[in-house]
């Protein structure tokens, strides 16, 4: 037992605030005095916060650290057990609150770092279907070609291409027929992605 000027102290009947002027004063036998008395306690408070022993066991022990390097600072209206426990719910609210955050971010930049990945596939999937499209095309027969392009790039209707062309709604409509077969079978690999394209999927 550590050696106080008032003997009340010393048999543990004086009150609180008579061990924290002695903590004030530097003494650690004091401070131990009261790790002791409250430290199982506190830590069982906070394991029921955290629901980690480990974590509840350090957090308790850096609430004393604080408040042994803050003693000459520190000031408790109150009890010296409630300003403990007050700190030590405080302190847990602060690192579930963290813990929540980190989460978060952690979910967060994992979902943009598989988004950016997939824009990335899909973009560069995009790309090569357009490639592949646009040199289907140059295969077909010129006037095929011509044909398709005026419906499917141009947005013509199949009167408004035969007007322009002079040519029948009929021939229209059979060049339009001929210019799918040959894509159908030129981009066989790539009908899955076109059509996903196609609905906006």
């Amino acid at each position: 037992m550590f050696a106080l000027a008032k003997p009340i102290i010393q048999n543990l009947q004086d009150t609180e605030q008579s061990y924290l002027l002695e903590i004030r004063k530097g003494n650690k036998s004091a401070f131990k005095l009261v790790f002791d008395t409250y430290y199982a306690d506190l830590s069982r408070y906070a394991f029921s916060m955290l629901k980690r022993q480990e974590e509840a066991e350090d957090l308790v022990q850096q609430v004393f650290v604080n408040f042994w390097e803050k003693r000459e600072q520190t000031i408790i209206s109150g009890s010296l057990k409630s300003y403990l426990f007050r700190s030590v719910h405080n302190q847990s609210l602060n690192l579930i609150k963290h813990e929540k955050v980190k989460a978060s971010y952690v979910q967060h930049s994992q979902f943009f770092d598989i988004k950016y990945q997939s824009d990335v596939e899909e973009t560069l999937e995009g790309k090569e279907l357009e490639t592949q499209i646009a040199a289907a095309i140059e295969t077909l027969p010129k006037q095929c070609q011509k044909i398709f392009v005026m419906n499917r790039m141009e947005s013509l209707k199949y009167k408004e291409i035969a007007e322009q062309l002079d040519i029948s709604i009929k021939t229209v409509e059979n060049q339009i027929g001929k210019a799918l077969k040959i894509l159908r079978s030129s981009l066989a690999p790539y009908l899955v992605s076109l059509l996903l394209i196609c609905l906006g999927l």
